[in-house]
């Protein structure tokens, strides 16, 4: 385990909310949503054991189905890909930790023989992406309690729509926003694409991640957080951690 740098000491303004877990279960992400198989985390040795990541809270998969509903109506051909959805605090921690790994090496950087002021550099980067992996019960990774979803478009051939950036490309492209004022044409269709993502699963009831066009959740602290700052009212968590 990496334990250079300043990790621990990273918190995300959205672990302050408070949590009512509802109590619903996880239960599998249904057929009729396309997915990565092999998933992306098992492939490079996450440690899932016999969970699977193709499970989400039952009422965040009947959202799902809504969402993808709505894209129909749009597109009758797209639908909805799943690429992460459940994931274990141990994967997170092993993802973070080789999130890290892969910016030191994408910076021509050693891990075990980086200062401590590159460390935290890269800390800082790897967690405007990756939720700390924490194990304290009022503040779990929104992909720990089964309500966020890492998702993308695909076409009626079964192709990925490109979308200006690849999931979990720690790069400015990745911003929701990032292509809103660009003039070239290409540019242009990522925004329209990534504006239909957000349509549909706005349509659900879901919000987006403010630094990642792929991440969508319902319930959750961050999600919480984020209608929190849109009404100027206290708002309650109702996914909390579940193993």
């Amino acid at each position: 385990m990496i334990t250079n740098g300043s990790r621990q000491l990273i918190t995300k303004p959205y672990q302050t909310i408070a949590i009512a877990d509802c109590g619903e279960p996880l239960v599998a992400i249904p057929a009729e949503f396309s997915r990565l198989d092999p998933h992306p985390y098992v492939a490079v040795g996450a440690p899932y054991g016999d969970r699977s990541p193709f499970f989400l809270r039952s009422g965040i998969v009947q959202r799902l189905q809504l969402a993808q509903a709505r894209l129909q109506q749009r597109q009758p051909t797209w639908r909805l890909q799943i690429f992460d959805a459940y994931r274990p605090i141990a994967v997170q921690q092993y993802m973070v930790d080789h999130s890290f790994a892969q910016e030191c090496q994408r910076r021509g950087l050693v891990p075990e023989a980086i200062t401590a002021a590159a460390a935290d550099s890269i800390w800082q980067a790897v967690y405007q992406f990756w939720a700390v992996p924490s194990l304290d019960l009022a503040m779990p990774p929104p992909h720990s309690t089964g309500a966020a979803v890492d998702l993308t478009l695909i076409d009626g051939a079964g192709k990925a729509v490109a979308m200006g950036s690849e999931i979990d490309q720690m790069v400015p492209q990745s911003h929701p926003q990032f292509f809103a004022a660009s003039t070239g044409l290409q540019e242009q269709d990522y925004h329209q694409r990534r504006s239909l993502l957000f349509e549909v699963m706005a349509a659900a009831g879901f919000l987006h991640h403010p630094q990642e066009w792929w991440h969508f959740s319902f319930g959750d602290q961050i999600w919480a957080w984020q209608m929190e700052l849109q009404l100027a009212q206290p708002q309650t968590a109702i996914y909390g951690y579940i193993c």
